[in-house]
This record gives C-alpha cells, sequence and structure tokens, in this order.
C-alpha cells in the first residue's frame, strides 16, 4: 500500500481544536500518531507540533505511512564510522531513510544523529547529507557538520571527484567479469525513474521539467553464487536508482529489488528489500585536503545470502 493522503479544509467550526485533534476526528488514532511524528502540512507546511491551532480556510493535509509503517532509527557508537570536528559518516543500516518523508518527520538518519550528537556532546552541530542512500540501501553515508565542509563536498561530488564503491547482491551469474554501461536517466512519462538510449543525453524528458542526463557505472564479477552473484560497483555519476536501473537493464536486477523485477527472495527466504550496499566512499578531506578513504562492510544479510549461495 503506498502513502496515503488525505486533503481537507479547515472549517469555523475547526478553530477551537488542535492539528492533533483534528487528524485523530479525521483519521482515528492513525490520525492523533501522524501528528505527533510530524506528518501533518498546513499550506503547505509541515506541522512541527500536534497542539498547534488552525485556523479557519488553511489546506490541511494528513500523510500517513505507506504498509511499512513507521522508521525508527536508533544509532550507537558502533554506527559512527568515521569523525572529527568537521565530518561523521555512519554505517547506514538497510530499513533507515535518511532524511523526513512527508509523514514522519522523526524516524530517519538526520534526525536520530542530530539527537544522538546533542544528547553526547550538550549540542549538535548543523548537519547537512553529503549525498543520499535509498531507504533499503546500507552502508557509508557521509554527513558534514560544518557549513563551509558542507559547501566543499556539494562542490566535490558535483564535480564527481568522490570516489564511490559500492557492493550488490543480484539475481543470476553475469556472463561478463567486468563492464561498464553508459546511458541515458531520468522520469518516465509516468513519474518513474528510467533509462534512456546514451544518444538522449541533453533532449528534454517527456514530462517536461528538465532534461536526460547520463548515468556512468562500472562493473565487476566477484563472485558467482548458485543462481545469484556478488558484483562490485563504481558510480562515476550519482543519478537516482542508478545501479538498480542498470543491473536490471544488464539482466541481473538485484535480488530484493520488487521495482526493478528483482526476485523476492533468496533460496527459499523472503529478502526485506534490495541488496545494495555502499561499501566506500574516498575523497579529499574538504577542509584538509588530504585523503580520506571510508569503509562499511558487509552486513549480515549480504552474509546470509552469500552462505547460501555457496552451499552444494
Amino acid at each position: 500500500m503506498a502513502l496515503v493522503r488525505i486533503v481537507y479544509q479547515v472549517t469555523a467550526g475547526d478553530a477551537s481544536l488542535t492539528v492533533g485533534a483534528l487528524s485523530e476526528r479525521l483519521a482515528g488514532a492513525s490520525g492523533a500518531l501522524a501528528a505527533a511524528r510530524g506528518g501533518v502540512w498546513l499550506d503547505g507546511r509541515r506541522v512541527a507540533a500536534p497542539d498547534a491551532r488552525l485556523n479557519t480556510g488553511a489546506a490541511l493535509e494528513l500523510c500517513l505511512p505507506p504498509e511499512a509503517g513507521y522508521c525508527e532509527v536508533e544509532l550507537a557508537p558502533a554506527d559512527i564510522a568515521y569523525e572529527d570536528q568537521w565530518l561523521i559518516a555512519l554505517h547506514k543500516h538497510a530499513g533507515w531513510y535518511v532524511s523526513a518523508t512527508p509523514w514522519d518527520a522523526q524516524g530517519n538518519v538526520l534526525a536520530a544523529l542530530t539527537g544522538y550528537l546533542a544528547a553526547r556532546d550538550g549540542a549538535a552541530p548543523p548537519l547537512h547529507l553529503a549525498h543520499r542512500l535509498d531507504r533499503d540501501t546500507s552502508g557509508v553515508l557521509l554527513l558534514s557538520k560544518d557549513p563551509a565542509a558542507n559547501a566543499a563536498l556539494q562542490r566535490a561530488f558535483a564535480a564527481r571527484a568522490v570516489h564511490k564503491r559500492y557492493h550488490c547482491l543480484c539475481a543470476g551469474v553475469p556472463a561478463w567479469e567486468a563492464l561498464e554501461l553508459r546511458t541515458g536517466h531520468g522520469r518516465s512519462r509516468g513519474g518513474r525513474w528510467r533509462l534512456y538510449p546514451l544518444a538522449a543525453v541533453g533532449e528534454a524528458l517527456p514530462a517536461g521539467g528538465g532534461t536526460i542526463r547520463e548515468a556512468h557505472s562500472s562493473f565487476h564479477l566477484e563472485q558467482a553464487l548458485r543462481d545469484a552473484a556478488l558484483v562490485a560497483a563504481r558510480l562515476h555519476s550519482g543519478r537516482t536508482h542508478q545501479l538498480r536501473l542498470h543491473m536490471a537493464e544488464l539482466g541481473h536486477p538485484l535480488l530484493g529489488d520488487l521495482r526493478y523485477g528483482g526476485p523476492p527472495d533468496y533460496a527459499g527466504q523472503p529478502l526485506a528489500g534490495h541488496l545494495l550496499h555502499a561499501s566506500e566512499l574516498g575523497l579529499a578531506h574538504p577542509i584538509s585536503g588530504a585523503p580520506l578513504s571510508l569503509w562499511s562492510p558487509l552486513p549480515a544479510s549480504f552474509a546470509a545470502v552469500i552462505g547460501h549461495g555457496r552451499s552444494p
């Protein structure tokens, strides 16, 4: 089930109610919980507190989560891969959102890390994501703790000066040992991400709102398994769902990637999500300029599949 949106115009009779009370009236306990977690919007702005008052005529939008429900992010010291006064890198878990969703301002890495650092240090610095990972993608996630560091990181990512290495588990065993793929990338007319021919790069998207951009990936077969494989990948560009789309295009969608044709299980065991891991980030430190290499080991979900795949 997808995100549920309830749209309502506040009437004069609602003026005595709080946002939380009206949300509960509209959607019961689910509405009250949504208000408490920041899932209510008034005139296009998120409402931070459920006890906020209402204005007659305001457009209220109540966002309820998809079937998976709310995400809970709890950080521990072991989740910190690297930290200095300018940067912090995490071992992101699969299932974690990196930032707020329309239905939830609490269950995400930014909110959890802000709370973690405030509790640890007495105050939290201004955190900014240097890049993004999909909810089900695990691995190295880099954030800045300083505006100057953030600006330098954004320039480095835009200039493709950051080495990004991933590992994935895909359906089937590729016939190639190494392969490079360059395609176009952008939204479809229906709004989904898709690939386009490389020759179409620079052309207007079918639905407008931008142009087709290049997506460039390199792949290396690391280990053949039973009806699956461990593949290392390098991202030369950073398009949304790039590796997932490219592996599907090559006929080897990621295990657990239902959106792009991947199987929902492996060796009879259901998969919680697509098996993609951000293994390494390599870059020049945004302040000192010194080489910085950040690593994240493969998670238990990968080890379980690899163990099954090796079995006779």
